[in-house]
């Protein structure tokens, strides 16, 4: 059983004295239920942790391949290294990988021109879909009051000319 006058941290209760027992504490009464040093976890995240073990991981798998594929057999059978694969694969794998992702790529633009061509530019499908929303023309005719901000919505073509070009 812990004394409830004793201070183990700057963000534990402290006690103001042995007979009265009142307490004050660092934090505002809404801040503890946060789960900052109050609570009862402590240490970092897991997801903080798993980026950690997989940034040192993938710092440690890059070396130890850069060892493998540069440094000399000989020098790998001096420290006693006899099995590890053949050399051929330190430029086969990045070889493979780079040709699997621009045969991707090929692919998917390949898949794109095969869904047929593009409705022409004048087509009404091309500027409304949907999930399009005409612009409400709702004013409030008091200017004085505080107008609510209007709902989402698309902007017409012939708005966005007159925007952008003016009435030429």
């Amino acid at each position: 059983m812990t004394d409830l006058c004793s201070v183990s941290s700057p963000r534990r209760t402290l006690s103001l004295s042995r007979k009265r027992r009142g307490s004050i504490s660092f934090l505002e009464p809404e801040d503890k239920g946060s789960g900052f040093g109050v609570s009862g976890e402590h240490g970092p995240k897991p997801i903080e942790v798993y980026g950690f073990v997989g940034s040192i991981t993938t710092v440690v798998a890059t070396v130890m391949y850069f060892i493998w594929a540069y440094v000399p057999e000989s020098w790998l059978h001096s420290c006693g290294i006899f099995y590890y694969p053949s050399r051929y694969w330190a430029l086969a794998v990045p070889t493979y990988f780079t040709v699997v992702v621009v045969l991707v790529l090929a692919f998917y633009i390949g898949v794109n021109f095969m869904a047929g061509p593009p409705p022409p530019p004048t087509s009404s499908t091309v500027m409304f879909d949907e999930y399009s929303r005409e612009p409400q023309r709702w004013r409030s005719p008091d200017k004085d009051d505080d107008q609510p901000i209007e709902p989402i919505s698309d902007l017409s073509i012939s708005d966005m000319n007159d925007l952008m070009f003016g009435d030429t």
